[in-house]
């Protein structure tokens, strides 16, 4: 688990068996093999993750506090939906949690994600599968406030932080918007993602805890912008949509 206590966030970092975990089930991706050692999986990956995300949670109150940090909510489960997939491996080699805008859906509405591989450590965030309403509200969004939404995601600080916005785009303009407006090549995204790509190393580093919050903290205006576009209804009373 993480080095240090709860109250010494900074110093948390992943064991260097959670990686070594990951990248054996990465050559042994099947369940004869994961079932004997669950218990490895459960001690060196999902434990260090569970504590990862209490200690966003931490952290997020202090400047974000309407993104969820729960983890019943946050963690992604490690077994893989293979129902429409012509991959049929039963598990996935990463290790990842969301952070999802309180009150709005878990995977359609704007959050903050991480995940952990022996490929890569991925800190961003966005909106990744918005429902066909929520699309279209935030395009309206966009065409309504062109030079905010231009600002955000073109902004020296985000730049650095991020460089482009992400995510699929339609080839042509969606119907009811001109070619022409100002905010043209954003009004075509049908997602809208942001995030960097690090070292695998970074996961267990001293430096990963800092640096994944520096991410999030650049990645809010973006999120607060998106949440605001939530279509009319979509906002829940119950304090999460799991």
């Amino acid at each position: 688990m993480g080095s240090g206590s709860r109250g010494a966030a900074k110093t948390f970092a992943f064991p260097p068996a959670a990686l070594a975990f990951l990248a054996d089930l990465r050559k042994h991706n099947q369940r004869h093999w994961f079932q004997p050692r669950k218990h490895i999986y459960e001690e060196s990956v999902k434990a260090p993750m569970t504590e990862a995300i209490h200690r966003v949670g931490e952290a997020l109150r202090r400047f974000a506090p309407e993104m969820v940090a729960d983890p019943n909510v946050s963690l992604y489960r490690i077994y893989r939906d293979t129902r429409f997939s012509p991959d049929k491996s039963p598990y996935k080699t990463h290790a990842a949690a969301v952070f999802p805008f309180r009150g709005l859906p878990k995977n359609s509405g704007p959050g903050l994600y991480f995940h952990i591989s022996p490929e890569e450590v991925l800190i961003g965030g966005g909106m990744y599968m918005p429902e066909p309403d929520a699309l279209r509200a935030v395009r309206a969004r966009i065409a309504a406030s062109p030079l905010e939404f231009v600002r955000l995601v073109e902004s020296p600080q985000f730049r650095r932080a991020f460089g482009e916005l992400e995510g699929g785009q339609l080839k042509t303009m969606p119907k009811g918007f001109s070619a022409d407006h100002p905010a043209a090549r954003y009004l075509r995204h049908k997602q809208f993602l942001f995030g960097k790509v690090y070292s695998p190393s970074l996961a267990t580093s001293p430096r990963f805890f800092p640096t994944l919050l520096n991410c999030f903290q650049e990645g809010m205006p973006l999120i607060r912008f998106l949440a605001k576009a939530a279509p009319k209804g979509t906002i829940s009373r119950n304090p999460v949509l799991r």
